[in-house]
């Protein structure tokens, strides 16, 4: 049977290969995300298999969308079951402390907490996706007799290690976070480890074998979580910004985390990918080369090192020693000069470049900070008063940009382009029309995984469940409230909600420059508009965004 292509984006697409959670289902998606990748198309970013799908992330200006969705084609050698999936052993202390809901769920099943035990450890599960969280292994399927709901309210902090079962699902939680599953154990081995290769413990294909072993056996947790001491990567180097203010919120952003979603990796990287190109351009850095990402202002560093300097983005009134400091203009620093970002003029991200870009370490191939996961940037955090960062060594023969293009700034609001899906086949037809005619607010509880978005009158939801599926940057997600989720730089891999429609690449560096309070709206265009968008921004013409 063939797949079923649809368009998430212009820098995506999604083969369906069918509508149920099934072993055969899954194996046929590995095996073709093996193949495509295999294939080494020119400009293919990320392959990533899921449930029963395989979505396909690449550069619209680079790869042969047309012979990509030929390649996409189920072949009958995806039926076969790949060499080399690891069988993993992952010893669990179930109850007690370790497993808070251990006997509730025996309770609900009208169980004894021993027979749970027995029953969950009794199988082996095969990892059919990867996502949520890095290395989450969504693995089944669960004895249905054990296969106890979600709990209605999310608790707000699940510890790291922690075994759950929702549904027929169960999995172990790689680090801390929100979480709705129930938990019957909890381990000391690690599903990620960013030091490790690979970095997941699991793949698509594994098997796993949960092992129950007698409370205490393990140690203890909390010195087996403890994150390792962070090492000062700036030492003594001459080269290097000292951060005085950090405002609302600063991280270190390069070009993002391509290569690693199929582990769960969020590709993470600038809001406004244009705007870190512009202001490594001026200084003569590699486009995607590490910068400061400040966010509505309140920012202050002083540069300990002469140099160059240029920022780009959002009109956030900077200075350099208090004369301006204009947009996507390289200026010469001495050593000791302060950089400020003031009060918002326009837009909200600005972008700060020093040339020789900074040398923080690079983590899965990038130096971008994935602000949920805690990996990458300085520490895996947001910058703080008092951080010193370092900076490269300046390009001996660099070219320096001629400054930032004329790309007009949100100023309370923006209206974008979207394609319909990959999901609109979840929702009543009206939905894309209301969503044409609907002006949406950026929400407080927005950040950079995703824009909560509200309105008077909410989408209508998507119709029954939805099997998870791989996600995408701009995807509005609507769950059953109605009010969109726009997904974002930090955005998971994967999701349970629908995806309405996709805001196209061009656009999204206009989206990058939001802030809750402003307003957002939605045009429909064609692929064909969306790449000619792309071009003109990349050729540094202002119609782009």
């Amino acid at each position: 049977m063939g797949a079923q292509i649809r368009d998430a984006g212009d820098s995506a697409l999604v083969a369906v290969l069918g509508d149920v959670v099934d072993a055969g289902l899954n194996r046929r998606a590995i095996g073709l995300a093996a193949r495509v990748r295999a294939a080494g198309v020119a400009g293919v970013r990320d392959v990533v298999p899921t449930f029963r799908s395989v979505a396909v992330f690449f550069d619209p200006l680079r790869t042969d969308v047309d012979a990509l969705r030929a390649l996409l084609q189920p072949q009958p050698e995806d039926d076969e079951e790949r060499q080399g999936g690891a069988t993993v052993e992952i010893p669990v202390e179930y109850g007690g402390e370790s497993g808070p809901d251990l006997d509730a769920v025996a309770a609900a099943m009208r169980l004894a907490p021993d027979d749970v035990v027995a029953r969950h450890s009794a199988r082996e599960y095969r990892v059919f996706m990867v996502g949520f969280l890095p290395g989450f292994g969504y693995l089944g399927e669960v004895d249905p007799a054990i296969a106890a709901p979600r709990h209605a309210s999310p608790r707000l902090r699940v510890p790291p290690g922690s075994v759950g079962i929702a549904g027929r699902q169960t999995g172990v939680y790689p680090q801390t976070s929100p979480g709705g599953w129930q938990l019957v154990g909890r381990t000391t081995t690690k599903p990620f480890d960013a030091a490790r290769a690979p970095a997941s413990l699991l793949a698509p294909g594994d098997r796993v074998r949960f092992v129950p072993v007698p409370a205490g056996s393990l140690g203890s947790f909390d010195a087996a979580w403890a994150a390792p001491p962070a090492p000062d990567a700036a030492g003594s180097t001459p080269r290097a910004v000292h951060i005085l203010q950090a405002g609302l919120m600063t991280s270190v952003q390069d070009g993002g985390r391509w290569g690693r979603q199929h582990e769960g990796v969020p590709v993470s990287g600038a809001m406004d990918a244009a705007a870190l190109c512009e202001a490594n351009r001026a200084v003569g850095n590699p486009e995607s080369a590490a910068a400061l990402e400040a966010t509505l202002g309140g920012f202050e560093a002083r540069l300990e090192h002469a140099g160059t300097v240029a920022v780009a983005g959002a009109d956030l009134g900077a200075t350099i020693d208090g004369r301006p400091l204009p947009l996507g203009v390289r200026v010469e620093h001495a050593a000791g000069a302060v950089v400020r970002l003031g009060a918002r003029h326009a837009g909200a991200r600005a972008y700060l470049a020093l040339d020789g870009g900074l040398d923080v370490p690079v983590s899965l191939g990038s130096r971008a900070t994935d602000l949920t996961s805690g990996l990458g940037g300085w520490h895996g955090r947001r910058l703080r008063a008092g951080d010193r960062l370092p900076v490269g060594a300046a390009p001996p023969t660099a070219r320096h940009g001629s400054g930032a293009a004329a790309r007009p700034l949100p100023q309370g609001g923006a209206r974008v382009r979207v394609l319909p899906g990959p999901h609109d086949d979840c929702f009543p037809a009206q939905a894309i029309d209301l969503l044409r005619r609907t002006r949406f607010e950026v929400t407080p509880d927005s950040n950079r995984m995703g824009y909560r978005l509200r309105a008077p009158q909410p989408l209508p939801g998507g119709t029954g469940d939805m099997i998870s599926d791989a996600t995408c940057a701009g995807g509005l997600q609507v769950p059953p409230s109605g009010h969109p989720i726009l997904l974002t730089a930090d955005r998971q891999v994967t999701g349970g909600y629908p995806i309405v429609a996709t805001v196209i690449t061009a656009d999204l560096p206009v989206v990058g420059q939001l802030a809750p309070g402003d307003w957002i709206e939605f045009d429909l265009c064609t692929r064909a508009e969306a790449l000619a968008a792309l071009a003109r921004l990349h050729a540094g013409d202002s119609r782009g965004a």
